[in-house]
């Protein structure tokens, strides 16, 4: 073949790549949410025809744990995580965690979460969140699997646990600390999470952590249907306003939103294990 003719092919794959659409990973979603009820399969069908190429949707109980696995088995580009949150931990027994492991040995479920604290609402005593986080965190470490942590005004009990299980790592979803603690996260191996959050107007803290964060560290999530970015603040969100979010990264960081796309699938997949 021609130097020529390698050239020309060189230049017509270049071409072809700059046409080929975005692609986002939005690595938190509640799709099971009963908000979606009335349109959940229209829903999942425009994030299929869109900009998403993959999603992790995430248990918050046993009812929404068995969900996530359902959605997974029928949707190519849908993973699971299963847990039981913070909110529900007083409602857990025995039973809940052996239930939990089980639905954790499927092959589409990616993680353990989505567990932490949450001291901001009194949904759960803190003895009964400790109780479900150290468990859910040691079946994390028998599975091999990494974490999903909700973290809400409970920073140094999180880290306290966390540092507790060193063998573990994952994501912290939803990362609106310091950037004193994101360092500590980051050295403890874990990934944080950021969504519609970051483009409203005063979310000036969490907009400047972002800017110093290492890209290849960084997620993205629309927590959907919560947390709608701006301009659809207190609408419903979905999975394809992950591309709002993406877009508010690419301006913090100063860089084309494609690389935010690719940069953001990339970190998800290693974390997630998806091949």
């Amino acid at each position: 073949v021609s130097q020529g003719t390698l050239k020309n092919l060189r230049l017509d794959l270049f071409t072809n790549m700059e046409s080929l659409p975005i692609k986002y990973f939005d690595t938190h979603a509640h799709i099971d949410d009963k908000k979606f009820d009335e349109t959940r399969y229209s829903v999942i069908k425009s994030a299929m025809r869109g900009e998403l190429s993959c999603l992790v949707n995430i248990g918050s109980d046993i009812t929404s744990s068995e969900n996530s696995v359902q959605l997974a088995d029928n949707y190519d580009f849908i993973y699971a995580a299963v847990g039981i949150h913070p909110h529900d931990s007083q409602n857990v027994s025995y039973e809940s965690f052996e239930r939990l492991e089980q639905l954790a040995d499927h092959p589409k479920v990616v993680a353990i979460g989505e567990i932490g604290f949450d001291y901001h609402y009194d949904f759960s005593d803190k003895a009964s969140q400790s109780h479900a986080f150290n468990h859910q965190m040691e079946l994390a470490k028998k599975l091999r699997l990494p974490v999903v942590i909700h973290n809400r005004e409970a920073h140094k009990d999180t880290l306290d646990v966390l540092r507790h299980y060193p063998g573990v790592t994952g994501i912290v979803h939803s990362y609106s600390g310091s950037l004193e603690t994101a360092r500590i996260l980051l050295d403890m191996g874990y990934y944080l999470s950021f969504n519609g959050i970051i483009t409203f107007k005063n979310a000036h803290r969490t907009r400047e952590v972002l800017q110093y964060l290492p890209h290849d560290r960084v997620l993205i999530e629309t927590d959907c249907p919560y947390l709608s970015p701006e301009p659809y603040r207190g609408q419903l969100n979905t999975p394809n306003m992950i591309k709002y979010i993406a877009q508010a990264v690419a301006e913090i960081w100063g860089v084309p939103v494609e690389e935010v796309a690719r940069i953001t699938m990339e970190n998800g997949k290693r974390i997630y294990q998806i091949s």
